[in-house]
């Protein structure tokens, strides 16, 4: 399968490609803005350079968030547009569950989002082979106070909350962003039927549409 993944979310504008028999391409540029304009040309020079035709993409997967709002609607539009132009899969992967890939979930582990304004968004992989718990928004002092009836005390702690998390003691993976070969290996694994290319917000957009309903 020729696979496609893309990852705008944060400051950096990531694209990486993995093929059959071949190592994985990987590009990643810091431009903290313009990830709308850099995001095409990046996509363009890496599939002229493994000389892939972007017709022959059999999937396209995007880091769904949560993260920057403006990013993570970039990548997903472009996604969906590729993978409709090319007739390819289009599927969507949330940052969380890239970082518990990365972390591994032998061992109790909760992957935290830095929401900012105080909040953070979590989601507790319990033991490895168990379904994770659904993510959830909460107030860093709720999550501070919580943190001992969402997992177990030798739970591992990943994702940008970590600093915010701290105080609870838990041990720490240093994973805080995105690898992109994790996120090859999660895309790879997701279904198209349920992991759709949709923004996963960390807060409903404040920007509202006629009749006052929210961008998809």
């Amino acid at each position: 399968m020729n696979l496609l993944a893309i990852d705008t979310t944060g400051p950096d504008c990531s694209v990486a490609l993995r093929q059959p028999g071949a190592a994985d391409r990987l590009v990643s540029e810091r431009i903290g803005r313009g990830h709308a304009e850099r995001l095409a040309p990046m996509v363009r020079d890496l599939l002229a350079e493994a000389g892939l035709a972007p017709a022959q993409l059999d999937r396209i997967a995007v880091a769904t968030g949560p993260g920057s709002f403006a990013g993570t609607r970039v990548a997903t539009a472009f996604a969906r547009g590729l993978a409709l132009a090319c007739q390819a899969e289009a599927v969507g992967v949330s940052n969380l569950v890239v970082m518990a890939h990365q972390a591994g979930t032998d061992a109790p582990l909760i992957v935290a989002h830095d929401a900012k304004r105080g909040e953070v968004v979590l989601q507790v992989w319990a033991s490895d082979g168990e379904t994770p718990s659904d993510p959830q928004r909460l107030p860093l002092d709720e999550a501070l106070t919580r943190l001992p009836e969402l997992a177990p005390a030798e739970a591992r702690l990943a994702g940008s909350a970590s600093d915010l998390l701290a105080p609870a003691g838990l041990s720490r993976t240093g994973i805080e962003s995105l690898d992109l070969s994790a996120l090859l290996d999660c895309a790879g694994l997701a279904d198209p039927q349920t992991d759709k290319p949709s923004p996963f917000y960390a807060r409903p957009p404040d920007a509202k549409l006629p009749g006052g309903l929210e961008p998809a």
